[in-house]
């Protein structure tokens, strides 16, 4: 009687898919090294929410708004 092969979970199987690189190219990981301090009112309930975002994510809340800001700015630069 023919043992049966074990299947080992660490490794693909079924038929395989090859997909797009997703993933950033290392020029785009670096961080602006640029800043401009501001000061700027935001409402109680915003403040709130990325706080408490950004302590499920084990980030700062004031990097998560600059991500935003910055990443609105760049959007709409780029459209114009």
């Amino acid at each position: 009687m023919k043992k049966k092969a074990k299947r080992d979970n660490d490794k693909p199987f079924g038929k395989l898919i090859k997909i797009d690189d997703f993933l950033p190219s290392p020029d785009k990981l670096v961080l602006p090294k640029e800043g401009v301090k501001v000061t700027m009112s935001l409402s109680k309930s915003s403040i709130d929410f990325f706080k408490e975002q950004a302590k499920l994510h084990h980030v700062k809340y004031q990097q998560m708004i600059r991500q935003l800001v910055d990443k609105y700015a760049s959007r709409y630069t780029q459209s114009q």
